[in-house]
């Protein structure tokens, strides 16, 4: 995983598989729930080959304190199995998901 800021937005690039032996370094990289200003956060998920439902649990959790702190979380990329996950859980319904980091990026 890479993180990088960019005009005030944390992007973490996400790379393999999100499941419950890698999700602890994502949701280390994810805004805490009392966070005081406003985050936002782009995940990529565009090289992320499975996703399980630890990875499902920690974008579920940074939407909420993202939101609570009046912010922001969406997904880029999110295609094949885990597209297919995304959509089964409906996490696609409350996190918006785009197709590339510059349409997520712009306001």
């Amino acid at each position: 995983m890479t993180r990088t800021d960019t005009d005030g937005v944390t992007v973490l690039s996400l790379d393999g598989e999100v499941d419950h032996h890698s999700v602890g370094a994502l949701s280390g990289a994810l805004p805490p729930a009392d966070v005081s200003a406003a985050p936002r956060v782009v995940v990529d998920l565009t090289r992320v080959a499975f996703m399980d439902s630890s990875g499902v649990n920690a974008l579920i959790a940074a939407h909420q304190a993202t939101v609570a702190a009046r912010g922001w979380l969406r997904l880029v990329g999110v295609q094949g199995a885990v597209l297919r996950t995304v959509q089964l859980v409906g996490l696609d319904l409350i996190v918006t998901c785009h197709p590339n980091l510059d349409e997520a990026l712009a306001k």
